[in-house]
């Protein structure tokens, strides 16, 4: 019992992870209706801007509490993120939104390739790490053993929990939230009805890579070691999460991301870490098979 509980909150801290970079694909799909496949190496980006400025910190205020340290590093790593993110959609994204659909998702995965190439000729191909930030935690007894409950584990869980609430009160209850959901159902009236559609989809992209800088900080403090390829599988496992869930839903990317973490632990755990990957994606197969929108996702009305 205690070895299948240990597991169980390792799979909610790596389906926390998830689910916040899911949430960036589920924003910019429920607006645009594009897939923004440079999101997850967005995130990788985030890691190493995370990590640059942490160490930045460590060496001018050796001293520093690690709480006020990774606090600057949290505020930075969102700033600059967001900023990437924004040129992004400004270079390579808005000059497309009106050409054929295959245009911007194109547009996309080049922008992943340049990403990765940039990062690898400016960091270089080794794996850079840092020593544990945040040791410690509770020890629960359960049964015959126990379960250990790291204090970066509950860091990553519950900063989870706060921006779902966050970003769902953005969306449903603020001027933003509305001209965000006035866009997702027609751009065109929404633009005539006064709403600045442009400004609408660089915040939602700023948005959407705030929340992947805030993943990219968790993820260093949870392993503290990252790649220049490090974007691509965290991405693809984000971006599956999101579709499980129900892509356009904030609350469907977050348990997407959850199941999805879920699953590779516990398979990792009692069958083979090999195929880890294959049940991930099993899974999703068989429940877009009986419910095609995901999990709280809803169906797509055809406009006539």
């Amino acid at each position: 019992m205690d070895y299948f509980l240990q597991q169980l909150v390792n799979g909610l801290t790596l389906g926390s992870v998830y689910g916040l970079i899911a949430i960036g694909y589920t924003m910019v799909y429920g607006i645009i209706g594009m897939i923004n496949f440079a999101h997850g190496d967005v995130f990788m980006l985030s890691v190493f801007i995370a990590l640059i400025v942490f160490v930045l910190i460590s060496s001018l205020v050796g001293g520093l509490a690690i709480a006020l340290a990774l606090i600057i590093v949290l505020v930075c790593a969102m700033a600059l993120t967001a900023l990437w993110s924004w040129a992004i959609e400004r270079v390579a994204y808005r000059p497309l939104r009106g050409s054929f659909r295959l245009a911007p998702l194109i547009s996309a995965i080049g922008m992943s390739i340049f990403l990765v190439n940039f990062v690898q000729l400016v960091q270089g191909p080794r794996n850079k790490s840092l020593p544990p930030i945040m040791d410690g935690g509770f020890v629960i007894p359960v049964g015959s053993g126990n379960i250990t409950l790291a204090y970066k584990q509950i860091l990553i869980i519950l900063t989870t929990a706060v921006l779902l609430a966050a970003f769902w009160f953005v969306v449903q209850k603020t001027s933003l939230g509305r001209a965000q959901r006035a866009c997702e159902q027609d751009r065109k009236m929404a633009s005539l009805l006064g709403i600045d559609v442009d400004r609408t989809i660089s915040l939602t992209f700023v948005m959407g890579a705030a929340l992947a800088a805030v993943a990219g900080v968790l993820f260093m403090v949870q392993y503290g070691v990252v790649n220049f390829s490090d974007g691509f599988v965290p991405g693809i496992k984000a971006f599956t999460a999101a579709v499980l869930g129900g892509i356009g839903s904030l609350p469907g990317a977050v348990i997407g991301g959850l199941l999805i973490g879920l699953i590779e632990v516990f398979w990792s755990a009692y069958f083979s870490i090999d195929y880890k990957d294959v049940a991930a994606f099993s899974i999703l197969a068989v429940t877009l098979i009986f419910m095609p929108s995901g999990l709280l996702g809803k169906p797509d009305v055809e406009k006539v």
